[in-house]
């Protein structure tokens, strides 16, 4: 018997550890800024914008000029690891007409700072409000954990649509599925409620996933989208692709399926 509780005692000590090491790495788990990729070259005429926050933080973003004035512009929010001048660019790759712009996450380099959930839902709505009045209306377009981003500004906003790319209906969902053995309950400090910031709003939503999305999982998008579906006000539009989470964008599916989201919530 002693030998017995020896071995449960060692196994709930590295049990705690375990949880303990997650509570501490959290933030760059979930922000892991030393895998950002190096930015791409820009159009020529991209404008480099700075955005001071109201905790005394410095934005870093870019805004590319579309080919017509009329439209709106797509303010787009990247993945956990996607560089926002990239993701600018692929943005403008696929909807040239619409101007697009981004901004680097808080802490991600050269934005000052310490990422977090509520830096994404906060920064959001301030670059809006620092953009829209130069703008024929935004769409809001979120890539993974940027569409918790996207979906805050479109609960906090009269944004003309918002645009989710391989989504979940509420990050702490997320993780549950990814660590059920965790006390994530009480373990996560970041969370995001996409399915809450939406469901209750009058407005064009747009969502592609990714059927085989080992990331998030399906789960996660299929109960955004069932939710949503249930939301007398949401008018909704779904695309899925058989991809993962990564490789979606690079499926020859993918394309058409992003400029049918943009068609939709473009007035």
């Amino acid at each position: 018997m002693g030998g017995v509780l020896k071995l449960v005692l060692v196994v709930f000590a590295l049990y705690v550890l375990i949880v303990a090491l997650l509570a501490v790495f959290q933030t760059s788990m979930i922000f892991p800024r030393s895998l950002v990729g190096p930015a791409p070259p820009l159009p020529d005429r991209t404008e480099r914008l700075t955005l001071d926050t109201p905790d005394g933080d410095v934005l870093h973003g870019v805004r590319i000029p579309g080919r017509r004035d009329d439209t709106a512009l797509l303010l787009g929010f990247g993945g956990n690891a996607w560089n926002a001048e990239s993701m600018a660019l692929f943005l403008h790759q696929y909807a040239p007409d619409h101007p697009v712009a981004a901004f680097h996450f808080r802490g991600y380099a050269p934005s000052t700072g310490t990422p977090s959930a509520q830096a994404l839902r906060d920064d959001a709505v301030l670059i809006h409000d620092h953009l829209v009045d130069d703008a024929a209306g935004v769409i809001a377009v979120g890539f993974s954990i940027g569409g918790g981003a996207a979906a805050h500004l479109g609960a906090m906003r009269d944004v003309q649509g918002v645009v989710l790319v391989t989504p979940f209906d509420n990050l702490r969902n997320v993780a549950r599925d990814s660590m059920p053995w965790a006390p994530v309950k009480w373990l996560l400090r970041h969370d995001m409620d996409p399915m809450g910031d939406l469901r209750d709003r009058a407005l064009p939503v747009a969502i592609v996933a990714a059927s085989n999305d080992e990331v998030i999982g399906i789960a996660r998008a299929d109960a955004l989208i069932s939710g949503l579906k249930d939301a007398d006000r949401v008018t909704l539009h779904t695309a899925r692709i058989a991809a993962r989470h990564n490789d979606i964008y690079s499926h020859p599916e993918f394309g058409g399926a992003l400029r049918a989201a943009l068609a939709h919530v473009t007035p």
